[in-house]
């Protein structure tokens, strides 16, 4: 059985995650050509080494330390998923939070863990006074299938530094 809590500064350390298995066969992505969103191949595997582990270890303790909520999702006491949403408000009148990470174990998935998730982080989102969510979101079309089905749209405003950091990203808002 699935138990959801909170994940504490303390776990967050590499054994964590010995049981995460990122892995994704990426096919097609979803591409923005000129101003219209459009289905291309782009085949890759997106998986983490060591040091991606360490680098989220050490952002999800950021998160943490700045007031944030990071939450999971375990089986028999092993990480299966992950949602981290930071604290402060950003985007003027749509008064986003920004939901900085959802993932599921690529053994766990299809299995209602990243609605699960979701819906955790938009509760404590709608608690912290945000209106809407905002997610940097990987463009593989499997993933912008789960947003999607979540109630996702494109945001009404964009964040540079998210544009910045992942080009290829789609750029996602969720009413909460």
């Amino acid at each position: 059985m699935i138990t959801y809590r909170r994940i504490l500064d303390e776990e967050l350390n590499l054994g964590l995650f010995g049981d995460f298995i990122r892995r994704q066969v990426v096919v097609d992505c979803l591409r923005q050509v000129e101003g219209k969103w459009v289905v291309k191949a782009d085949p890759f595997i997106d998986d983490w080494s060591k040091e991606d582990y360490e680098v989220l270890a050490a952002c999800l303790k950021n998160t943490l330390k700045t007031g944030g909520f990071v939450y999971g999702a375990f089986l028999e006491n092993r990480l299966k998923g992950f949602v981290s949403v930071e604290a402060e408000l950003f985007g003027g009148e749509n008064r986003y939070l920004d939901l900085t990470s959802i993932h599921v174990s690529q053994d766990m998935r299809r299995s209602g863990i990243g609605r699960e998730l979701f819906a955790a982080a938009k509760g404590w989102a709608r608690e912290q006074g945000a209106r809407k969510l905002y997610i940097s979101a990987h463009s593989a079309v499997e993933s912008q299938r789960f947003y999607q089905s979540m109630g996702c749209g494109e945001a009404m405003e964009y964040n540079k530094k998210h544009v910045e950091a992942e080009p290829y990203d789609c750029q996602l808002e969720c009413v909460l």
